[in-house]
């Protein structure tokens, strides 16, 4: 599947290949796709689009971070858990 993140004036973001919304707040918001966790920072958030069966969703809002997990299927150690 492919995956792409359009990014506007840090004022709009739209993903494609998104599966899931894993939580959006003003602040921040947590988008799953195939092969990673994209967590996005910023204020006045606001899930302005939100197409699963084509998976695209869409944010507006000042946009001030953009992280990336590489999607893995083993937990954390409790050594990391506990020391995070």
């Amino acid at each position: 599947m492919n995956e792409s993140i359009l990014l506007e004036n840090y004022e709009k973001v739209e993903i494609k290949g998104a599966k899931k919304v894993v939580s959006a707040t003003a602040t921040q918001a947590v988008i799953e796709t195939e092969t990673k966790t994209i967590i996005l920072c910023g204020n006045n958030l606001e899930v302005t689009k939100l197409d699963l069966e084509n998976n695209i969703v869409s944010l507006s809002g000042t946009i001030t971070a953009l992280k990336f997990n590489l999607a893995s299927g083993k937990k954390p150690s409790l050594l990391k858990r506990i020391f995070k």
